[in-house]
């Protein structure tokens, strides 16, 4: 543990002035948050993009959202083989513990985890079809979607398509978890499909009546 550093100054500066300001502000809402502990409504499922401001987005405080953050915003279908499953576990914990009302799969526009996937997909990196990148392995859950948009030859048009059917795919295997389909069978959950163009702030909500986003 020799090799880990000391928190960049930088970082410490930005604490520092987050304790002084927003903490101290707010402090009686951190008190009952860590007394009374979390009790979200919403999980969100977003990508790691450092870009995709999650709770900024809903202008939520802390406490209120749930949020599970992987590349691509992705979610796997159910797969019970013991092995390890961070966005699944994400997934239970979020319905059967929290027992949140709505979970919200949150894609963005210049998605770099699409991206690989195209480029993994058409062939153009041959490095991500390796067994041992935990990248292409990961993005092998897109591939169903990469095939229903393969045939779009424009490459931006191509590249928001998949961003989009990202979100749809993920939604759909939601449902193949028995507590999260039981609890929307119940009217206890509901499942909520966004779309956000970073550059313009635009949201888009997947309408799933049409099956087409829309912009909100």
């Amino acid at each position: 543990m020799h090799r880990v550093k000391a928190l960049p100054d930088y970082l410490m500066t930005r604490y520092k002035g987050w304790k002084g300001t927003t903490f101290v502000e707010n402090r009686d809402w951190f008190r009952r948050l860590a007394e009374e502990g979390q009790h979200p409504r919403a999980m969100a499922i977003a990508c790691c993009d450092s870009r995709v401001a999650v709770t900024s987005v809903f202008g939520q405080q802390i406490g209120e959202i749930f949020v599970h953050r992987n590349i691509a915003n992705l979610v796997p279908p159910f797969t019970p083989d013991g092995e390890h499953h961070g966005t699944a576990a994400a997934v239970e914990f979020a319905v059967k513990v929290l027992k949140v009302q709505h979970i919200l799969v949150l894609g963005h526009s210049n998605c770099g985890g699409v991206r690989g996937c195209i480029d993994m997909c058409s062939g153009t990196a041959p490095e991500l079809e390796k067994q041992e990148s935990f990248i292409g392995r990961w993005l092998d859950v897109l591939r169903v979607g990469y095939d229903r948009t393969r045939d779009i030859t424009d490459p931006a048009a191509r590249q928001t398509a998949l961003e989009k059917e990202g979100v749809q795919v993920s939604l759909e295997n939601l449902l193949s978890y028995p507590f999260v389909a039981k609890a929307v069978e119940e009217d206890r959950l509901s499942l909520h499909g966004l779309w956000v163009e970073l550059a313009e702030g635009d949201l888009e909500v997947f309408d799933g009546t049409v099956r087409r986003f829309v912009k909100s």
